[in-house]
C-alpha cells in the first residue's frame, strides 16, 4: 500500500516536497489557501486542496488522522505554522515535519511536538521528501534530473553476503561507491568481504531504480 502524506502551504519548499513525493509513488494530498498555487501541482498530488490551515473546521475535513506523515511548509504566517503544528499532532499523524524560518520558531516547534524541524537553507524539500517516502535512504544527492546519489541503510538480505555474489549493478542496476561500517567509510570495499548488518553503501542509481528500491 502506498504511504499518505499532506504538505501544507506550496511554496518553493512546499512544492519540491510534493514533487518528489509523488515522484517516490505516494499519496500526497497539497493544502494551499492560494488556487493559483494548487494549479502548480494539480499534476503531482493526489488531491488539490484549497484551504486555510488557521481554520479549525478547514483542517479536521482532510483527514490529517489517516496520513503517514505531514509536512508543515509555512513560515510567513507563524500562526499558521502553530496552529498547522498542534492540529496534526492533535490528529495523531506519527509524522509530522514543519518549516521553520529561524532558531526561535524551531524550540516553538518542538515544543508543540513537530517530529522535526527545517531550515530550508540547510536541508531541501527533495531530501526531506525523501526522509519522510522511506526509511532506508539516509542521505540523498541530485546529480542530474535522472541520476541520484545516495547512501542506502544495507538490506537484510543483502547482509552477510559479498558484493561480488550479489552483483548489485546486473541484478539491481544500482553502482556501489563506498560502504560505511561502525562509522567507518571505506571507499574501495573489498567485494569479497561480507556485508554487515547495520552498515550502509553510498551508491549511484537512476531515480526511476531508487523509486522501485525504496518501495521494496
Amino acid at each position: 500500500m502506498n504511504k499518505s502524506f499532506a504538505v501544507l502551504g506550496l511554496g518553493k519548499f512546499g512544492v519540491s516536497v510534493v514533487h518528489e513525493l509523488y515522484e517516490a509513488g505516494a499519496d500526497v494530498l497539497a493544502v494551499d489557501r492560494n488556487k493559483e498555487r494548487l494549479q502548480t501541482v494539480t499534476q503531482y498530488a493526489t488531491y488539490a486542496v484549497a484551504a486555510d490551515i488557521e481554520d479549525a473546521e478547514a483542517m479536521n475535513s482532510l483527514g490529517l488522522s489517516n496520513m503517514d506523515g505531514v509536512v508543515i511548509a509555512v513560515t510567513e504566517n507563524l500562526n499558521a505554522s502553530i496552529l498547522a503544528t498542534i492540529y496534526a499532532k492533535e490528529a495523531g499523524v506519527p509524522n509530522v515535519i514543519a518549516k521553520a524560518k529561524d532558531e526561535t520558531h524551531i524550540k516553538i516547534l518542538k515544543k508543540l511536538g513537530a517530529d522535526m524541524t527545517v531550515l530550508p537553507e540547510y536541508e531541501s524539500g527533495i531530501r526531506i521528501a525523501r526522509h519522510l517516502a522511506t526509511g532506508n535512504v539516509l542521505n540523498f544527492v541530485e546529480l542530474s534530473d535522472d541520476i541520484r546519489m545516495v547512501e542506502i541503510s544495507i538490506r537484510g538480505e543483502w547482509a552477510g553476503h559479498s558484493l561480488k555474489e550479489l552483483d548489485l549493478r546486473k541484478r539491481e542496476h544500482i553502482n556501489v561507491i563506498a560502504l560505511r561500517s561502525r562509522g567507518e567509510i571505506s571507499t574501495n570495499p573489498d567485494p569479497d568481504k561480507p556485508l554487515e548488518k547495520g552498515s550502509s553503501m553510498l551508491i549511484t542509481v537512476d531515480k526511476k531504480v531508487l523509486n522501485r528500491l525504496t518501495k521494496e
